[in-house]
């Protein structure tokens, strides 16, 4: 079985969180995946941001989620520029959670014949030199 490279080995800089997401970096750091929720659409949006994508209003919360969800769609990356070059082929994947939101992710772990769309995957944290996680999934 053929597996992916897992671009764990990439050297990543730690991001410079903005105020609206803080919130969700923090979190990271505890391995929970919190997703910014908008009551008056009652609907969840990602990444973070500061006023809401259904109507431009700032009364957003966050909710804690599983990170559980299925793959939408995926394309496998085989060439790829600095820091990703010499790391191909990676899977770049769009995961529909549970709770009906996209994420885009690494998929990792993954064997090529397992990899197919509507596979239950979970997250995975790769660690950041800040102490910070990076979002990742794995098949569940």
């Amino acid at each position: 079985m053929a597996r992916f490279n897992d671009t764990l080995s990439v050297l990543r800089e730690p991001p410079k969180p903005r105020s609206f997401s803080q919130a969700y970096w923090d979190a990271t750091r505890e391995k929970r995946l919190i997703v910014q929720y908008d009551k008056r659409s009652a609907k969840y949006q990602f990444f973070p941001r500061a006023t809401s994508i259904y109507d431009g209003h700032r009364g957003l919360e966050w909710r804690q989620v599983s990170g559980k969800g299925e793959i939408f769609s995926y394309t496998i990356a085989c060439r790829a520029r600095p820091p990703f070059q010499g790391h191909e082929p990676f899977v770049i994947g769009l995961i529909t959670l549970d709770e009906q939101v996209n994420v885009m992710a690494n998929i990792v772990h993954c064997d090529r014949d397992r990899l197919n769309i509507g596979l239950r995957v979970k997250p995975f944290w790769a660690p950041l030199a800040n102490g910070m996680h990076l979002l990742m999934f794995e098949p569940d």
